[in-house]
This record gives C-alpha cells, structure tokens and sequence, in this order.
C-alpha cells in the first residue's frame, strides 16, 4: 500500500510596521473611574449608592487612561490600542460591502503596552492635556443635564505597531484603511463615529512608516 503524501502548510507570511499617527482634531478620553466602576457594581448588586459632591479635578484625573512608568519618573498617558484597532476596521466601510470586516479584525493586530496602572494595552499618547467640560443630557424626563470633565489632547500624536497578514493584504491596504478609519470614524468621545467631530488623526506625512519585521 503507497503511503500518502505528507501535508504541508507553510507558516504564515506576517509583516509589522510602525505607523506615525498625528490628531486632526483633539482627542478627548473618558476612561471609567474606580469610582464609576463601583457605581455600576452596586447598581447590580441592589446597593444604593450615596452621591457625593462633584469634585471636578478628581473627575478629569480618574478620566486618562494612564502608563506606568516603571523607572517611577511619572505616569505616561495613553489610549487603549483596541479603540485603534476599531477604527481601522470600520474604515472598511468607505470601500464598499467588498471588503469584509469580520476578515479584516483576523488579519490585523495591533500591539500595545500593559502595566499596572491600566488593565488593558495601550499606546503611548504624546501631547498636553487640558480639562475639558462638557454638557451631558441624562436618560429621563426629569433628569436636568450633567457637568462631566475629561482631558483633552489639542494636539496629540501615537505610533501604531501594526502587524498584518501578508497573504490576505497588502501594506498600502493597510495604510489605506488607516487613513480612512482616522478620517471617519475616529477615537474618543465625540468621535465622528458617534456623531462627533474629535478624535479624528492622518498618518503624519513628517514620519515615516518604517517596517520592523516578519
């Protein structure tokens, strides 16, 4: 009896590139606060929750998303990789329903850090950051709208380490929807994704890509 042929599968051919991001508009976050996430806890559990008096800096510190500096010269901030990640993807939305979404988010990753001070990955965002107020209108008819405060990066910039599936797509693909997810759907509150103008970035024409490896 003629023995079979051996199955072959070559590895997958996967290429990473560094990718210069600079904001188009400012990027305002809103990362959830131990004291939010308590809040939340005890609304599932049934527990009432006293309120407190607002305490606006308290509120714009606990709303960065922050990385630890392990040399302890100061906390860097940053801004969860994913929310990049995501943006990317929808800008498939510009290319018609030819490009599958759901393909996309196995052909792209992206990478962050993660440290203490955060428990999801992040990137390191460069920038000063402001305090920014705004209105929010709460659910509810007799609910009256809420003061919320949050930091604004003016001007801000990132690098993205993406790595992608060489035999699925191509490295201008990439830099294409990059570009279109930065363009329309954006990062941050009031994101043009969510009917917003910020959060909006371009690949920096002042830097370039720069391939780090397979």
């Amino acid at each position: 009896m003629a023995e079979s042929a051996p199955i072959i599968i070559d590895r997958v051919s996967v290429e990473t590139m560094l990718v210069p991001i600079v904001g188009t508009t400012p990027l305002i976050m809103h990362n959830f606060s131990e004291k939010s996430r308590k809040q939340m806890l005890d609304g599932m559990q049934g527990k009432k929750t006293v309120k407190q008096p607002k305490n606006p800096q308290a509120e714009y510190e606990a709303s960065f998303y922050r990385i630890a500096d392990e040399n302890h010269l100061g906390d860097r901030y940053g801004f969860p990789v994913v929310g990049f990640k995501a943006a990317t993807i929808g800008g498939a939305r510009f290319y018609g329903k030819s490009i599958s979404m759901t393909a996309l988010k196995q052909f792209l990753f992206y990478k962050g850090v993660l440290t203490k001070a955060d428990p999801q990955m992040l990137v390191e965002i460069t920038g000063e950051p402001e305090m920014h107020e705004d209105a929010v209108r709460l659910p509810g008819p007799s609910r009256s709208p809420d003061l919320r405060y949050r930091p604004m990066f003016r001007e801000w910039s990132t690098t993205l380490t993406v790595t992608y599936v060489k035999s699925s797509i191509d490295k201008s693909s990439v830099l294409s929807l990059i570009q279109a997810g930065g363009m329309g759907v954006g990062v941050g509150e009031w994101r043009p994704e969510k009917s917003g103008e910020f959060g909006t970035y371009c690949i920096d024409p002042e830097r370039e890509v720069v391939i780090i490896g397979g």
